[in-house]
Order: C-alpha cells, then sequence, then structure tokens
C-alpha cells in the first residue's frame, strides 16, 4: 500500500467512526422520553330545584320551634301550633364527573319579616330522610349527580309578631 492509500484508509476510518458517533449520540449519555397526560374532568355544578317553606304556623306566649325535616315533614313544639298548608324542604341538584367526591357546606340567614326576626338552623342530607339535626358534609356523584335535601330549624319567639318571614339557604359544593 502506499503512503497515500493509507491515509486515505485512516481518513475514511475516522469519517465513519464520527458519522457513527454523530448518529448513535455520546457514548457517555443518554436519554429516554416519557408521554406526559392530564385529565379535564367535568366542573362540578349545583342548581336549586324545590324551595323551602315552612308553612302556617301560629304561637302564642310560650316560645317553641318549627323543624322542618329534609324530606318536608314538620314538627312543631313549645308554644308553636302547625296550621295546615305545604311544607317543602328544599333541593339542590349537584352534577360533575362521575365517582368524584364533594364536600358540601349548607348554610342559612335568619327569616325576617320586616325588623322582625326568626332565627334559622339548617338540616341536611343527601336521601330526603326524615332526620330533624345535622348537615351533610360529604357526597358521592354516582352516575355524575347527586340531589341534597334541605330543612331545617326556626326559633320562634313567644308572642312573635304575625308575618310572611323570608330568608335564604345557600348550598356550596367542591370537589375534595
Amino acid at each position: 500500500m502506499t503512503k497515500h492509500s493509507r491515509i486515505t484508509s485512516h481518513g475514511i476510518r475516522l469519517a465513519v467512526l464520527a458519522l457513527a458517533v454523530a448518529a448513535t449520540g455520546s457514548a457517555i449519555a443518554a436519554s429516554a422520553v416519557a408521554t406526559s397526560t392530564g385529565v379535564v374532568v367535568a366542573p362540578i355544578a349545583i342548581a336549586k330545584t324545590a324551595e323551602m317553606s315552612f308553612g302556617s304556623f301560629a304561637v302564642g306566649t310560650t316560645a317553641g320551634s318549627v323543624t322542618l325535616s329534609p324530606n318536608g315533614t314538620r314538627g312543631v313544639s313549645g308554644g308553636v301550633t302547625g296550621m295546615t298548608g305545604a311544607t317543602t324542604a328544599a333541593q339542590f341538584n349537584v352534577t360533575g364527573q362521575s365517582g368524584n367526591t364533594y364536600s358540601i357546606s349548607v348554610s342559612g340567614t335568619q327569616l325576617s319579616s320586616g325588623t322582625d326576626t326568626m332565627a334559622y338552623a339548617p338540616v341536611s342530607d343527601l336521601t330526603a330522610s326524615a332526620i330533624t339535626s345535622g348537615t351533610v358534609s360529604s357526597g358521592t356523584l354516582a352516575g355524575g349527580a347527586q340531589s341534597i335535601f334541605v330543612g331545617g330549624v326556626l326559633t320562634v319567639a313567644a308572642n312573635q309578631p304575625a308575618g310572611t318571614y323570608t330568608g335564604s339557604v345557600t348550598a356550596t359544593v367542591e370537589y375534595n
């Protein structure tokens, strides 16, 4: 072989080696790729589907209370007498991502007629039961929906002035 052909062969070998390193990367570095994903769930929503009504009642010289269960049944105690008329619990329908759990907060304002008021404490559950105290604090969106039923307890003063008393109940939900 001639000196010229050795250089050429040597040059070719170096060129091939350089191409091999360029094609495969550095012999001392490596990398891998992972797929990243994210899932956007359906937003949680709530809608009122029924208003709350304690119905009509009378009070004398002794204080008492009116209790409305989440199933809409009413009980009275103390100096309160229940009158005829419809009573209904409030109902809120919650929708969102099926199977997800969520927290529930129920609050209400006192009922008032002008400057006259009656204290209100909420009573709630997920099954429209006949409970008379307590509030539900969480739920699970089976099939992407669930209902919250809300009643409450009104504290009625002795000689509570006659009138139509109004207030509000708020149910707030949030994914856990």
